[in-house]
């Protein structure tokens, strides 16, 4: 919602962040042999679902996977801004 909202107004997402992000997924896909492409479209189905319920913050989302004890997680911290409240919300 954020990151549309951005867009509309104009204002974009700084390299420095795409860089992070962009970052963040090489890293993923050396440790779970997952293409940075289907990182980037598992993100974005992420967003878009719990868009439908809660206003988020895309920008401090945190989107990795860990491995612990012979086990592969995908941890997701995603920033809440505020509980859409009556129906399935929308953008």
């Amino acid at each position: 919602m954020i990151d549309a909202l951005k867009r509309l107004l104009g204002k974009k997402e700084s390299s420095g962040s795409v860089a992070r992000r962009r970052l963040q997924l090489v890293i993923i896909n050396d440790r779970a042999n997952v293409s940075p492409e289907i990182m980037d479209n598992m993100r974005a189905e992420i967003i878009q679902v719990i868009s439908k319920y809660m206003y988020i913050d895309t920008q401090e989302m945190e989107f990795a996977l860990e491995n612990e004890n012979d086990t592969m997680a995908l941890v997701v911290n995603i920033p809440v801004v505020s509980v859409q409240h009556g129906g399935s919300g929308g953008r």
